[in-house]
């Protein structure tokens, strides 16, 4: 072969292969520019009180109820750890608690070798292609700017405070209550609705993923005095509460409640509060709704409107009375219960599932939805089967963990818990939806308990333990403590 044969072949070898790499770019880029954008709507420390979950019946929800009418309800959704930081990290993940160790407040996702080996949902997606941007509280725990390629910030977080506390004097210094600030402007949410409603008004050529984290109804419970107007403070109802409830718990069951943020339920009788918190809680979920309703308006308004998913969420249960015990941090039904909604394009309308899903499966559901290669690592199911045919054979408890050895498996009818000094509790939430029965010790259950013990982990990461004190680690410890017998 001669020089010149040799060169003119190496010339038209070389113009080859970067015609091969510019056409699989473009390719990669025109299926990209196709997919559908995804619109997550998160809504901190919400838990069923939705007009769709019917879990108060004076509360208002009149935008997550019609974003319900436009996808399907998941109305058997739970959270996979109690917690903020730890729920965050799984619907994250994709995992589990007891396969990352995330299972408190702290620490941080970042803490978890497991976790971080590969890449979570919001960096697979700018992966993949997608614009990830958000504003408020979604990761938490470490800061969430780094988990985004654009970041509008937490707008204020828990703010604006007040000079002094409204109601609960005493305490941890987010717990308070009260209609606060007059200026509707000065809310975090406001911001951060005001934030995510320009980016969507913004011309895009890639898909995005665009994160609206709202900060209400987590504690403070300060709105606006305007949105406690619906709810009179001599109107109020409260939830029902069986004052025998706990009297069949285990020792070191209770001891998992000891040393909360949260003021104790007797407080709330002595001191004629109990009203006053579920207002301003109802108050904090209306104007919550309303900001996510101005979302929803914009997305409606925009180009964007035929081609985005919509994920709507909360990050875990709240009580308010119930159980005797208020705010999070238990695996009851009050504890775990969750709002979840997706809305896609091409998908059935106003449907509604009673299957058991978790926040877990938003993952794979997004990859699925996405026409994104699914991922063998995660431990979620995708939920698109559901949003095909709500009524589809399912077969799979969601699990729900709060410190290694303490579950909650819920299926479709049945709610069981174990503990871990091997104490149990099944509901039938055909029968018992308040879970004031715990019908565990009756043998006619015994085959049904067998069937849900095999689907409790097999291992449980070790917990890991941040730096800082965090409460429900002590109260762990102690129930532990107790356990051991020292």
């Amino acid at each position: 072969m001669t020089t010149s044969n040799f060169h003119s072949r190496w010339r038209t070898f070389l113009a080859l292969s970067l015609f091969v790499v510019a056409l699989t770019a473009m390719v990669n880029a025109a299926g990209a520019a196709e997919r559908p954008n995804i619109l997550i709507i998160s809504i901190d420390d919400l838990n069923d009180w939705t007009g769709g979950l019917g879990g108060h019946p004076q509360a208002k929800t009149p935008n997550i109820d019609r974003l319900a009418k436009r996808g399907t309800l998941f109305r058997n959704a739970h959270c996979q750890a109690p917690v903020c930081t730890p729920s965050r990290a799984s619907m994250l993940t994709g995992l589990y608690p007891t396969t990352t160790g995330l299972y408190f407040l702290q620490p941080a996702l970042e803490a978890s070798k497991v976790a971080m080996k590969r890449p979570h949902l919001l960096r697979h997606f700018a992966k993949s292609g997608y614009r990830t941007m958000g504003a408020g509280k979604f990761v938490h725990g470490g800061g969430d700017a780094k988990h985004y390629q654009q970041y509008g910030g937490g707008m204020g977080g828990f703010g604006p405070l007040p000079k002094e506390k409204i109601t609960h004097k005493e305490g941890h210094p987010l717990w308070d209550w009260g209609p606060f600030p007059e200026d509707e402007a000065l809310m975090p949410d406001t911001k951060v609705a005001d934030w995510v409603i320009d980016r969507l008004n913004e011309k895009r050529e890639e898909p995005f993923l665009l994160v609206a984290g709202f900060w209400r109804p987590h504690v403070p419970l300060y709105v606006p005095p305007k949105w406690f107007k619906p709810f009179p403070l001599d109107t109020i109802k409260l939830p029902e509460v069986l004052a025998t409830d706990r009297d069949d718990l285990s020792e070191y069951a209770k001891m998992l409640t000891i040393g909360l943020p949260a003021p104790r339920h007797e407080w709330f009788i002595e001191n004629n509060a109990w009203e006053g918190a579920v207002q301003a809680y109802l108050a904090s979920i209306l104007f919550a709704d309303y900001c996510a309703g101005r979302v929803l308006d914009a997305l409606d308004a925009s180009e964007h409107q035929g081609n985005t998913i919509v994920v709507l969420l909360s990050d875990h249960g709240w009580h308010l009375g119930e159980k005797q015990r208020w705010a999070k941090r238990s695996l009851w039904h009050d504890g775990t219960h969750v709002p979840l909604i997706v809305a896609a394009p091409g998908f059935a309308k106003n449907q509604s599932s009673e299957r058991p899903t978790g926040l877990i499966d938003i993952f794979p559901t997004l990859l699925e939805l996405t026409g994104l290669p699914a991922r063998e690592d995660l431990e979620g199911r995708s939920l698109v089967p559901l949003m095909k045919d709500p009524e589809a054979q399912w077969n799979r408890p969601i699990l729900t963990s709060f410190a290694p050895k303490n579950h909650s498996l819920r299926s479709t009818r049945w709610h069981y818990i174990r503990y871990g000094d091997g104490s149990e509790e099944l509901y039938d939430h055909e029968t018992d939806p308040h879970e004031w029965r715990n019908v565990a010790g009756d043998n006619a259950n015994a085959e049904i308990i067998a069937k849900l013990r095999r689907s409790l982990p097999k291992h449980d990461a070790a917990p890991l333990i941040g730096p800082r004190k965090v409460s429900e680690i002590d109260a762990w410890r102690a129930a532990e403590k107790l356990r051991r017998g020292k």
